[in-house]
């Protein structure tokens, strides 16, 4: 008899499927159904009810607003005159955006979820009969915006306290009422309200908001509360009101956007995307995403990792580093970090934006945030969720120095992070600093005297006791020091070769003292910023006076004597008065190119060097904010630099013999072996202004090697062969 009731049904339903259509035949039919049920036992008519009620579908919106129905008598009651007051304030004053009423809606209705899950704990007679959700759905065409929730709901007594008067907050009283009996648990941490001001945002785009409520106690009636929130309201009793909370907005006409269910769904997952509970928009789940930054790091996969940093980041590539951290002093802070694969500035592409947001109790609070994170550290993605964050009443702006503490706190612990990827996996980081480098170095520069040496840490530079390529740490650097050495040098300059083959670096290199090789304009900046790393100061090698004990020994002071002949006939002091004779008529020379010249005491094969000059870096910046087109001797002068002899170069001796013979062609000379020497200095800054005397060097010094051949030939004798037998 079972299975023949049950094709009965198929058939009934089948023949008014057919024949009618529309939500209202979908309920006709299951009412006719339920009507077909014949009692032959209590387990036959309980598994045929349940059979049969397969076939019942759900009534449409529409319908459910239609059974609330206002049945007791209306009450108006005005509202006071401060709090008029305060509702203007909250309706044009107090939300920088008009969206955010959405996020306070939702806020507060997951704030009647969990109330309602926490009050069933102790007091089981309380059920909403629904699931702990919440329903959103709009109708452009009759302009509303409606959102409902399955939570605690409200007598009569609580809609007056809570919706009547502004600032009053019912999820508020509610926490303080659960740390009075100390039972609150983690309930504290899941309420989001605070200040009893949210709902009041709705007023910023309904002309007109009514609220269908049932507390979930037992035995309690429905009411609906009207307000178009110009001084009064009503409230009445109301039939058909499910248990929890119903707001129907009707929006003015210049927010009728926020009846668009994609702007909606937006705004959803912009602020309420990880509230503990599911939001549904027009019958379809938004927030899919789970809040990862509240889980254990062990219970986190890769998968949820890598999907999770691609919806916060809007990114494709899989993160490198993650971090996950929670502390509870001196902030309760829940997080989760991520670096990226590749950032967009190293396109010449637009400047990255922060990539961390600010939450609170899992409402975003600010959207890539500026204040959690220095500017150097906008390549990091994800989420900071802080429970105790003092906010202001719109949960927009923060109320005390909270926030710097917070940016204080999360920027040592990512400086510690990525130091202990360093050590834990150098490969992967030096990838890292190859793509982030400049970051790093922008955060030397501008990081605070208290915090520049940690992010100093995190540098990586070539060396010259290293492949090409390899890279390392200054403390790498330090840990390698020759005994008794004082200072870390470094060298500025594009590329490696060009560092190799300086003159300043020979004397590093016949010494063995490790040089750090620096490609990047910016790293000049870094260094004159660092200064020193513990106690050893950083020093250029290019420096006019080096003091370092490693340096010292009796061979210095007669380094230029080595190749000397023709001063072998000559005393020493004969010596140094040449010397000095020799640099006074190049400081003569070369005039006011120069603040001094002075007798080189450095091991090198070139004939001069120039020190105290300036930086290139500073001199390039110098010429952009100038002007490409206007740098010019009158925009840009050179700044006078010190000149370095080498006496015992063959290029000083014979320009100083033919000096009294060819004054001209000598000074040519002379300012070509200076300019040679800001070459490699790196601080010429346009070498065609030389071409002209370079022309005239290499014609008169191939002139010169015509004339030897030329007297060669002329005193050569002549040979005469002699063939055997003949006589000469």
């Amino acid at each position: 008899m079972l299975r023949s009731l049950a094709k009965t049904a198929l058939t009934a339903r089948a023949r008014l499927t057919s024949s009618v259509s529309g939500p209202v035949a979908r309920t006709c039919h299951s009412t006719v159904l339920r009507a077909t049920v014949i009692p032959i036992g209590r387990k036959s008519v309980n598994m045929m009810y349940n059979s049969i009620r397969t076939f019942t579908t759900e009534t449409s919106s529409d319908q459910d607003e239609q059974q609330e129905k206002i049945i007791g008598e209306t009450k108006k009651k005005t509202f006071q005159a401060e709090t008029r007051k305060l509702l203007d304030i909250v309706t044009h004053s107090l939300y920088s955006e008009k969206e955010v009423f959405v996020r306070e809606l939702v806020s507060n209705a997951s704030d009647a979820l969990e109330k309602l899950r926490h009050s069933q704990l102790t007091d089981s007679s309380l059920d909403a009969g629904k699931p702990l959700e919440i329903h959103i759905s709009v109708d452009e065409t009759k302009n509303t915006f409606t959102i409902q929730d399955y939570g605690i709901g409200m007598t009569e007594e609580e809609a007056i306290s809570n919706l009547g008067t502004i600032a009053r907050s019912g999820s508020k009283a509610f926490l303080e009422n659960l740390e009075d009996k100390g039972v609150a648990g983690s309930t504290k941490d899941k309420i989001i309200g605070q200040f009893g001001v949210g709902f009041y945002s709705a007023f910023m785009v309904g002309s007109e908001i009514k609220v269908y409520t049932r507390s979930a106690k037992p035995g309690s009636k429905g009411y609906c509360w009207t307000s178009d929130g110009s001084g009064s309201y009503e409230i009445a009793e109301a039939e058909n009101v499910a248990v929890g909370t119903k707001i129907v907005i009707t929006l003015r006409d210049e927010c009728k956007e926020y009846a668009k269910e994609a702007l909606i769904e937006s705004i959803i997952k912009k602020y309420s995307n990880f509230v503990d509970y599911p939001v549904h928009l027009n019958n379809k789940k938004i927030n899919a995403v789970q809040p990862l930054w509240t889980k254990d790091k062990s219970e986190i996969s890769d998968q949820e990792h890598t999907e999770f940093y691609r919806y916060i980041a809007g990114a494709w590539d899989n993160p490198q580093f993650k971090l996950v951290y929670k502390t509870d002093s001196p902030l309760a802070i829940s997080s989760l970090l991520y670096i990226p694969q590749r950032h967009m500035e190293v396109l010449g592409m637009q400047r990255e934006e922060p990539g961390v947001s600010l939450y609170s109790r899992k409402v975003m609070i600010q959207a890539k945030s500026k204040a959690l994170l220095p500017e150097w550290l906008r390549f990091v993605k994800g989420v900071v969720d802080c429970e105790d964050l003092p906010l202001n009443v719109s949960r927009e702006l923060l109320q005390d120095q909270s926030l710097s503490k917070l940016r204080q706190v999360l920027t040592g612990r990512v400086i510690k992070w990525l130091e202990n990827e360093s050590k834990s996996d150098p490969t992967t980081y030096n990838n890292f600093f190859e793509e982030f480098g400049n970051f790093i170095k922008e955060g030397v520069c501008t990081e605070s005297e208290s915090n520049r040496a940690n992010v100093a840490k995190l540098l990586r530079y070539e060396s010259s006791v290293g492949k090409p390529g390899e890279v390392f740490s200054l403390k790498e650097y330090i840990d390698r020091m020759k005994e008794g050495q004082e200072n870390i040098y470094y060298s500025c300059v594009p590329k490696r070769k060009f560092a190799e083959e300086s003159p300043y670096f020979e004397e590093f290199k016949e010494k063995g003292v490790e040089v750090l090789f620096l490609y990047d304009t910016v790293d000049e900046f870094v260094v004159n910023n660092l200064r020193q790393v513990g106690q050893h100061k950083l020093v250029s090698i290019d420096a006019a006076d080096i003091k370092d004990t490693v340096f010292d020994n009796d061979s210095k002071s007669d380094s230029n004597d080595s190749n000397a002949s023709k001063e072998e006939a000559l005393s020493k002091e004969e010596a140094k008065l040449e010397a000095e004779n020799i640099a006074d008529w190049f400081r003569q020379t070369l005039g006011m190119q120069v603040r001094k010249v002075d007798v080189s005491k450095r091991h090198m094969s070139h004939p001069a060097v120039v020190t105290e000059h300036d930086s290139p870096a500073v001199r390039k910046m110098m010429a952009m904010m100038s002007g490409a087109a206007k740098v010019g001797e009158d925009n840009l002068p050179p700044t006078p630099t010190s000149l370095e002899i080498n006496v015992n170069h063959p290029i000083i001796k014979k320009v100083w013999s033919i000096k009294s013979q060819n004054p001209e062609f000598a000074k040519q000379i002379a300012e070509q072996i200076y300019d040679n020497a800001l070459i490699a200095a790196g601080v010429l800054d346009d070498p065609r202004s030389m071409l002209k005397r370079l022309n005239t060097i290499m014609e008169a010094s191939l002139s010169a090697s015509d004339a030897s051949k030329s007297k060669s030939t002329v005193m050569q004798p002549k040979m005469i062969e002699v063939v055997e037998g003949e006589k000469v």
